[in-house]
């Protein structure tokens, strides 16, 4: 499968480690959740990006995607300066932008 477009401008943005355009991958209102902690609005998701994000040097690597009910499901390789390994990641859009994107 694709990936998706605002899931690829999310990875790109992560990996050059752009913050403006990362912040622009979500929606004004996007609902963040990695295991457990939860972040609303693109303020919050700010916050996490520069705490486990961009902001310890993360890059990312879709293994493989797929999409049920609306929803897309990525396993990511992760290395940086924070978490290293393999996660899932559950992307649910609006539009060109993500509105929700819950980390497992």
């Amino acid at each position: 499968m694709t990936t998706p477009d605002p899931i690829r401008r999310f990875v790109e943005a992560t990996n050059a480690a752009d913050t403006e355009a990362f912040l622009a991958t979500f929606t004004d209102d996007a609902f963040l959740s990695d295991w457990g902690r939860d972040f609303r609005g693109r303020d919050s998701v700010a916050r996490w990006n520069q705490s486990d994000n961009i902001g310890v040097q993360s890059n990312f690597r879709i293994v493989r995607i797929a999409e049920r009910d609306g929803v897309y499901h990525a396993r990511v390789a992760v290395t940086g300066n924070g978490f290293n390994g393999e996660g899932d990641m559950a992307f649910t859009l609006n539009g060109d932008r993500i509105a929700s994107l819950v980390i497992s």
